[in-house]
């Protein structure tokens, strides 16, 4: 029920202030938003390094354990710092060298603040420990906070810059007080770990983090593709479709994450939580792409109108993103089968990334909207027959 809250209030607290931004900023606005936010899932995945999922697997498994635990979170919480000072030095290279990144420098770095937040405020460790209750109710009051600031202090164009900002400093607070909550709630220890453990850390979740960082070549990329091809406004009607997508996914990654480490523990319940699922995914995939329409009339503006279409085929894709997570993440992973999931997402994921090209080049946003529910159509159907054969 927490993970619920705090998973929809992720997306609620941008819904209410979505239509006041498409008026504000324009299409051109959250354009440039978008493009910072796609280069930000690139940077956010490396330094997630699919501890997410493996190193809640593994408190999961030994949350009885203090010492094992205080082990776990120390190791991730440094391999995570070193990975995102990595990223951040290829990103200022690549600002410097790519003009679309150069242009759009100010997003990028503004947005770039939520990566230290979001180190520091490990949900992977709630989650496991299946404690939400205090993490959340803060998170929401934070939101809630900033929400309010979107209609203070963002009153033209310009301003877009704010949006991220408001967002950025929200993850860093929350990231700084889940920190002190976990030291003393549940008496963590901190210390830190050998370069040696460290690599050994980022060594062992190799594989998942393929898996995480593979779709991203025809995900994240398509974004920062169609900026390079039509321009921001462009990004910015895919955007202002993929936010309502976004709204559906997380509805599905609630369930998720809140079985995850119940599957962990009893994977023989798995096939119940299949038939959960997808009925879950068809009703909401259903109900996006009726009310699509009205979803862009009364949220966005006019400047937005070719959002529905873009709505209507990300929201069928949908039904497979989650059959993927189904039969991926909550099989294969917890059944220690990285590798052969990896491999199929590295395959399905390059697929994608062949196509981007020449569909986003001749159909801008509907070319992006088509890159994704293919992939993600790949992704699903391979994956739920991987885990079939394992199964067998």
């Amino acid at each position: 029920m927490w993970l619920t809250v705090l998973q929809v209030a992720s997306y609620l607290f941008p819904l209410i202030t979505m239509p006041y931004l498409a008026k504000v900023i324009g299409a051109d606005g959250f354009g440039k938003i978008a493009f910072a936010a796609a280069i930000m899932v690139w940077i956010q995945t490396i330094a997630d390094w699919g501890f997410n999922y493996t190193a809640t697997r593994d408190v999961a498994k030994h949350r009885d354990s203090l010492e094992k635990i205080s082990n776990i979170f120390s190791e991730v919480l440094w391999a995570r710092c070193a990975l995102a000072f990595v990223s951040f030095v290829v990103l200022i290279l690549l600002m410097l060298i790519i003009p679309s990144f150069y242009e759009n420098r100010a997003a990028i770095l503004v947005t770039f603040l939520m990566i230290p937040g979001h180190i520091l405020f490990p949900d992977w460790f709630f989650q496991a420990m299946e404690q939400m209750k205090y993490i959340t109710i803060f998170n929401v009051f934070i939101k809630l906070l900033f929400t309010i600031a979107v209609f203070v202090f963002i009153k033209d164009q310009d301003d877009y810059i704010l949006q991220p900002l408001f967002i950025s400093l929200g993850y860093i607070i929350c990231g700084i007080v889940s920190l002190i909550l976990i030291i003393k709630k549940w008496g963590v220890s901190l210390y830190k770990p050998s370069l040696n453990k460290i690599y050994s850390t980022i060594k062992s979740s190799v594989d998942v983090f393929i898996n995480n960082l593979a779709p991203n070549l025809y995900n994240s990329f398509s974004v920062v593709l169609l900026g390079s091809f039509k321009g921001n406004p462009a990004v910015g009607v895919y955007d202002g479709a993929n936010k309502f997508y976004s709204l559906g996914y997380n509805i599905v990654t609630v369930f998720t994450r809140v079985f995850y480490p119940f599957l962990s523990r009893k994977p023989e319940k798995h096939s119940l939580f299949v038939v959960l699922m997808i009925v879950v995914s068809i009703v909401l995939s259903v109900l996006l792409y009726i009310f699509s329409p009205l979803l862009v009339e009364v949220f966005l503006s006019s400047e937005f109108a070719d959002s529905v279409v873009v709505i209507r085929i990300l929201s069928i894709s949908l039904v497979f993103t989650t059959v993927s997570t189904v039969y991926g993440t909550c099989y294969l992973i917890i059944h220690n089968r990285e590798q052969l999931l990896r491999t199929i997402t590295i395959c399905c994921s390059f697929c994608g990334f062949l196509l981007a090209w020449p569909l986003i080049n001749r159909y801008g946003f509907v070319g992006t909207a088509l890159t994704i529910f293919v992939s993600r159509f790949l992704l699903g159907v391979t994956t739920m027959v991987a885990a079939k054969m394992c199964k067998i």
